[in-house]
């Protein structure tokens, strides 16, 4: 079978979402407590970071983490989109083409909003 079209394997890729979902939220959740302890050490003005050789800079580190916390809060927007696709009946097709993704697809990218095929065109 290329395609989802049984209950079954929806079922199987929701919980999949679901999972993938619980820990990009972990993640957010650290994330935003490490922003929050950088804001404020950012925010002491005794904090000489700039001249610290054996870390990163409080810029750095709140570079690095607001890129990480946006990556996080795309993989929650991906998931909950795709979830709401199992809901609307749309998961698994393609949304370029109409085809439908394989399932070896969507196992190894349960996000995947297209074939391979139009991946690779869009690319």
């Amino acid at each position: 079978m290329t395609g989802v079209r049984t209950a079954e394997q929806l079922e199987r890729f929701r919980e999949l979402l679901l999972a993938e979902r619980r820990e990009a939220e972990e993640r957010l959740a650290e994330q935003s407590e490490g922003i929050t302890a950088v804001r404020e050490a950012r925010s002491d003005t005794s904090v000489d970071d700039e001249h610290d050789p054996d870390g990163p800079t409080m810029s750095q580190e709140w570079s690095q983490r607001t890129a990480v916390l946006h990556d996080v809060e795309h993989e929650l927007t991906d998931v909950d989109h795709a979830l709401a696709r199992i809901d609307e009946g749309t998961y698994g097709v393609c949304e370029r083409c109409g085809n439908k993704i394989t399932v070896a697809r969507l196992e190894a990218r349960p996000t995947a909003t297209l074939c391979i095929d139009c991946a690779r065109l869009v690319r």
